[in-house]
């Protein structure tokens, strides 16, 4: 058999082709985050390689809000700025709705796709940028639905969703309209995903969806086989089987619930914090106080029961804390009103707690109620509201002064000038990007994110901790 000289034998090799870079900007809740995750996972699984700025992007995404006039606005200029910046732009989420708003200011953008459309986003990556083609990327396994992939959060932490979609009906929100009625993952599929990505790293689980006491109600709350046992699709259930879990180093992740209805079967999770087996932390959205208030906006109206209820999950848990949010010129809300869900606030301390004013949203049917509230009295009570929910905080956070709590560190920083490192973390109490923080001096070079550390509290504000690691 002839062989070729030297040069030929090294010219005849085929060089792998480049892939073609998807750029990804996201926006809005963690639920929309986990969006963008799976479609990038998806995307990676077609061979495409991922992209940190416009200029490397062949194509670039851009993931929606399309919650309140303000997200579409911060939407609209996200496109904007995608669009001057690569001209290549496929929008998707919840603004995706709207596609004949963003066609009509940006009418270059190359495909618009609503809310968790992933195959539709993925067909129209595949017309915008054709994937590189050849056994280099043809053998690249296929992404599974319930695998991890991609992931937009650090290592140490990730968000689980468990749904999507809400049966509510509340008058001041259109998410029904963007995502859709409830449905509800497999539980096998969600206690799988969150399996493999504990152990894969992941220290902390945040369950996601638009209402996580709901889960599973679509579905009857079917039963499924999950390691030789039956399991409800139930978040009773999900959250015994996640207590159950263990990092690869034999320590219990944190389990965080989100998006909690106070419905009546959420007094059974409860006893599993105090356990010690979920972290002791319920985000419940309740919006407001005022029955009348509750009532104009389609939500249950129990307030006095709620406080009740609160009073008896600290009995059996006392360091549970509890974050919630609240709308503040709705309209018809009285001066009587506000005052109402200021009192009910003195008496339900609740540990985080976010405001936002009344906005219009477009289909929503709170637009159509009488008595709107003036711009300038929204202001007044947003301003009273903050500094009631601060005050509220201050005094949990100063009673935490002196006592050890554990922590989760996000970031070490660097030696000063005198040698010693700072670092960052949270307390149970902190759900990432949205609560608190808790600074640490002195820390060991060793200490990494992902590490839980016993701290001691020695001062604190209206929304942080400081401390130092306990000996």
């Amino acid at each position: 058999m002839a062989t070729l000289p030297p040069d030929s034998r090294e010219n005849s090799a085929t060089p792998a082709p480049e892939p073609k870079r998807v750029g990804m900007v996201s926006l809005g809740c963690p639920k929309a985050l986990v969006d963008s995750e799976r479609i990038l996972t998806r995307l990676r699984a077609d061979g495409y390689a991922m992209s940190a700025d416009y200029a490397g992007a062949d194509v670039v995404l851009v993931n929606t809000c399309g919650f309140l006039d303000s997200a579409k606005e911060e939407s609209l200029a996200a496109i904007g700025e995608a669009i001057a910046e690569n001209g290549r732009v496929i929008v998707t989420g919840c603004m995706g709705n709207e596609a004949e708003v963003i066609r009509a200011r940006f009418p270059d953008v190359l495909a618009v796709t609503g809310a968790h459309q992933y195959e539709a986003v993925v067909e129209a990556v595949h017309e915008a940028a054709p994937p590189a083609m050849g056994p280099y990327f043809d053998l690249i396994p296929q992404a599974l639905d319930d695998m991890g992939g991609v992931k937009l959060t650090p290592r140490h932490y990730s968000y689980l969703k468990i749904s999507e979609g809400c049966n509510h009906a509340c008058s001041f929100c259109i998410i029904p309209d963007l995502r859709g009625k409830l449905a509800s993952r497999r539980i096998d599929a969600v206690l799988r995903e969150a399996e493999k990505l504990v152990a894969a790293g992941t220290r902390e689980l945040l369950v996601i969806s638009q209402d996580t006491s709901a889960y599973g109600v679509d579905v009857r709350h079917e039963t499924r086989q999950w390691k030789g046992r039956e399991v409800r699709t139930h978040m009773t259930d999900l959250a015994r089987e996640l207590g159950q879990l263990r990092t690869p180093d034999g320590q219990v992740p944190w389990v965080r619930l989100h998006y909690v209805y106070p419905y009546p079967h959420v007094d059974q999770v409860i006893p599993l914090m105090a356990q010690g087996l979920l972290t002791p932390y319920l985000d419940i959205p309740f919006q407001h106080a005022s029955p009348k208030v509750l009532r104009a906006m389609k939500r249950p109206a129990n307030e006095a029961k709620v406080l009740d209820r609160i009073k008896a999950w600290r009995d059996i848990c006392p360091d549970l804390a509890i974050r919630s949010s609240f709308v503040v010129g709705f309209p018809g809300e009285t001066e009587e009103d506000f005052q109402y869900l200021l009192d009910w606030l003195d008496e339900a301390q609740l540990d985080r707690v976010g405001a936002f004013r009344f906005e219009p949203v477009e289909g929503a049917a709170a637009n159509t109620l009488p008595d709107p509230v003036p711009d300038a009295v929204k202001e007044e009570r947003y301003a009273r509201i903050m500094a009631k929910t601060e005050a509220i905080s201050a005094a949990r956070l100063a009673a935490k002064v002196g006592r050890t709590i554990r922590v989760i560190i996000d970031d070490v920083g660097e030696p000063d000038e005198d040698g010693d490192i700072g670092a960052t973390g949270r307390s149970q109490a902190d759900a990432p990007e949205i609560d608190g923080a808790v600074y640490l001096r002195n820390v060991p070079e060793s200490l990494k994110a992902g590490d839980f550390v016993d701290v001691v509290v020695e001062e604190a504000d209206a929304h942080d901790l400081f401390g130092v690691i306990a000996e």
